[in-house]
């Protein structure tokens, strides 16, 4: 631990650059998560049969948890959530020192990047740069600058405390805009997916494109709690434990976790997994936590109340799956302030 010191300093870096970091930088910072993420403990991620760790990720049950969902490029986001206290929460201290401390663990729920509708008309913008054979290109470098910074800031935060902050995969982590392996090219606005594959090749060839890569396919797909289970979506149907583990080898797993749309997925999948993963754990108490699908408020229900989505675009929306109690949404899921405090000055 005492990293925090120098993760302000780095983190606040990146939050004022006004550029895309460098192409060796990149590579450097999300090479070395990646061989943090390969090496994780089997007690924290149970290998698969290659002996790479699986798709599970134990959460520690003893330790206040801070999940936050999509995140879409909003590095204020995050250095909210790093700045802030949740006293009610047992975290009586910024979470930043409570990582440092080993009080506290964080969980990204996926969908690091591709800013959301805060930048439909610079998407709008970057499109023409697209068009233009990125000629001109200042549109997608303020895209490129978010997407590279939320990334950054999470390999330093990994790095630093490997054993309680986590990032699950959602399915806008396809830099390839690949077809296949569980993903599916991507375009909202624009043709988003292909754009960013374009800008890459052409800005980050080799080395940094490699790495984002081999980062997204090393992400895990299912954090287990105490009583609750997350992932990035719903899930599609019932997944086994040896399923998720193995999912390097499954697209429908890795599709079943990070795709599902509303009213897609299988009657009683989210209450077949909380009995599956959580022998010790009442189902019918337990909750199930996912973002991917937006919601207008703080939370939305589904699955008969046993699913909570908790992303808004629009807000800095977080949950805090208490330690002694089972989780109540009204009580556990909050919106954060614009706050920066520990990365100003």
């Amino acid at each position: 631990m005492g990293n925090s010191a120098e993760l302000i300093h780095a983190l606040r870096h990146i939050s004022e650059r006004r550029r895309p970091p460098s192409a060796q930088e990149t590579a450097a910072e999300l090479a070395a998560v990646c061989r943090v993420l390969d090496a994780e403990h089997p007690h924290l991620r149970p290998p698969d049969s290659g002996g790479l760790p699986g798709g599970v990720v134990n959460l520690r049950p003893e330790l206040p948890l801070v999940a936050l969902p999509d995140i879409h490029g909003r590095q204020e986001f995050i250095l909210a959530a790093l700045s802030a206290s949740y006293p009610d929460h047992g975290i009586q201290e910024p979470l930043l020192y409570a990582l440092d401390a080993g009080r506290a663990q964080l969980l990204f729920v996926g969908d690091y990047v591709h800013a959301e509708a805060r930048a439909r008309e610079r998407w709008m913008r970057a499109f023409k740069e697209f068009s233009g054979g990125f000629k001109k290109h200042a549109a997608m470098d303020q895209e490129m600058n978010e997407n590279l910074g939320v990334l950054q800031t999470f390999a330093l935060l990994k790095q630093a405390y490997p054993d309680i902050v986590h990032g699950l995969k959602g399915n806008h982590e396809n830099i390839s805009n690949e077809e296949g392996e569980g993903n599916h090219a991507f375009g909202k606005f624009v043709l988003e997916g292909a754009m960013v594959v374009e800008y890459m090749e052409r800005f980050y060839p080799g080395a940094p494109f490699e790495a984002v890569y081999r980062l997204e396919k090393s992400l895990p797909l299912l954090a287990v709690g105490s009583s609750f289970l997350m992932s990035h979506a719903e899930p599609a149907r019932f997944f086994g434990r040896e399923e998720v583990i193995e999912y390097r080898s499954s697209p429908e797993v890795v599709e079943g976790l990070t795709w599902t749309d509303n009213d897609q997925a299988e009657p009683g999948s989210v209450y077949a997994m909380l009995e599956h993963f959580l022998r010790y754990s009442e189902p019918h108490e337990a909750m199930y936590l996912g973002g991917h699908r937006p919601v207008e408020s703080l939370y939305a229900l589904r699955a008969e109340g046993r699913y909570v989505q908790f992303h808004n675009p629009a807000r800095y929306v977080v949950a805090l799956p208490p330690v002694n109690r089972l989780f109540d949404p009204e009580r556990d899921v909050l919106e954060l302030q614009m706050n920066r405090t520990l990365f100003d000055g």
